[in-house]
């Protein structure tokens, strides 16, 4: 599964580009450090945008296309922002033939946004993930770290019921 790029428009702050010019400049000595000093970019910034691949590739003197690389290469990195509340929907095969894509079409409808995205009010994003543990619950999804299980596409606005703040 190819990884999205955001389609919002980066908005960082002053605070967030100190902190990753001295996270830079802390390891931009040692290049076996970019894995670390994306994994500290995407605490700061939350994802890893282009603009911020390209100040890591910068400071870090390495080509921006490594830096691409890494950051669609390894699971743990994403290129579109999250909401408050990310919402993944597990596709694994027993999470799948019991419905989860019937959930997650009924998700991207009622969100108004389609995988690896996140709501203009940054509210909530939608992930599909492979198999996350919980076969006999399928199909699942989780909300940040909160399970729900045996769920139906008619569930699904219970489920977003619950975070209406």
């Amino acid at each position: 599964m190819q990884k999205k790029i955001s389609s919002l428009p980066f908005k960082g702050t002053p605070e967030q580009e100190k902190a990753l010019t001295q996270v830079i400049n802390a390891n931009k000595h040692d290049k076996s450090r970019l894995m670390a000093v994306m994994q500290e970019a995407q605490e700061i910034y939350g994802y890893l945008p282009i603009e911020v691949q390209k100040m890591i590739a910068e400071g870090m003197d390495v080509p921006l296309e490594k830096v691409y690389g890494v950051s669609t290469f390894y699971a743990q990195f994403s290129l579109t922002p999250k909401g408050k509340y990310n919402i993944s929907v597990c596709m694994g095969t027993a999470c799948y033939v019991k419905g989860s894509q019937t959930l997650l079409d009924a998700l991207t409808e009622k969100l108004g946004i389609g995988i690896d995205e996140c709501t203009p009010d940054g509210k909530f994003s939608l992930t599909a993930c492979r198999c996350i543990g919980y076969c006999g619950l399928g199909p699942v999804l989780t909300v940040n770290a909160e399970v729900y299980g045996r769920l139906t596409a008619d569930d699904s606005a219970g489920v977003l019921a619950k975070y209406e703040d």
